[in-house]
């Protein structure tokens, strides 16, 4: 039948907040940037590119909720998404330790 599931993922339909998220955050990044060079707008297209950007992750985060009452988070995406922050904040850690080791190296020699 069509709709059933066979495996423990969850298979995400599509949506529009990713494309909601990037033009915020274009309108914040493009906002700033009149706002630091002193141009028409630079006090109001910020605050709606941040308005938007607080929307988008307001819409996303509820979705995830919604998700996880409808019982789609299995016990394997569960994993799944605990080894992904895993992953991310191993990044992190990585990236900014290569930073400050190109700064202290840059700075010593």
């Amino acid at each position: 039948m069509a709709g059933t599931r066979h495996h423990d993922y969850h298979i995400l339909p599509p949506d529009i907040a990713p494309l909601v998220t990037t033009i915020g955050a274009f309108t914040f990044t493009s906002g700033m940037v009149l706002f630091m060079h002193k141009l028409p707008g630079g006090h109001f297209v910020p605050w709606l590119g941040m308005a938007v950007l607080l929307a988008s992750m307001f819409m996303w985060f509820s979705k995830i909720i919604k998700e996880a009452h409808a019982g789609d988070h299995t016990p394997v995406v569960q994993l799944h998404q605990r080894y992904g922050m895993i992953l991310f904040i191993a990044s992190e850690v990585m990236f900014f330790v290569g930073w400050f080791w190109a700064f202290f190296d840059f700075s010593l020699f």
